[in-house]
């Protein structure tokens, strides 16, 4: 029996998010500190290999460590929880909100934003790498 092990490097950064968000909510000595440093090293990482901050991998990092940030404001800690949830469908089911979300910003989209294209990009199935290529056809 072999053991299935995710090949690309990104789950693994997303893994170990997880984890530290769960340890931050769960109260860890260190807070949040440790999720926000692993985020702001992957959006650096995305940025460089990118070479562009419009690049949507780099949008997603960014906007996730954006997140992260925002809950440290006290009005802000439940964002903690909807990133684990989200997080969480990403590392088991390749199936991630925030760049579903994002592919429906206007600079990301080939066509007019309806309630179709929404239903259709929140409800097709996980793909592996960018949901941006990923989408069924309208």
């Amino acid at each position: 029996m072999t053991m299935l092990i995710p090949k690309h490097f990104t789950w693994w950064y997303w893994l170990a998010a997880d984890l530290l968000l769960l340890y931050g909510l769960a109260g860890g000595e260190w807070g949040f500190a440790p999720v926000i440093a692993l985020c702001a090293a992957q959006a650096l990482h995305f940025i460089v290999r990118e070479r562009s901050l419009s690049a949507f991998p780099v949008q997603v990092r960014v906007s996730y460590l954006g997140l992260l940030l925002f809950g440290l404001w006290e009005y802000g800690h439940f964002i903690y929880w909807i990133q684990l949830a989200g997080t969480s469908a990403m590392v088991l089911a390749d199936y991630c909100p925030l760049a579903r979300f994002l592919s429906l910003m206007p600079w990301n989209r080939r066509e007019s934003f309806s309630w179709k294209l929404l239903v259709r990009t929140f409800l097709s199935r996980p793909v592996r790498g960018c949901i941006l290529q990923g989408l069924p056809p309208a």
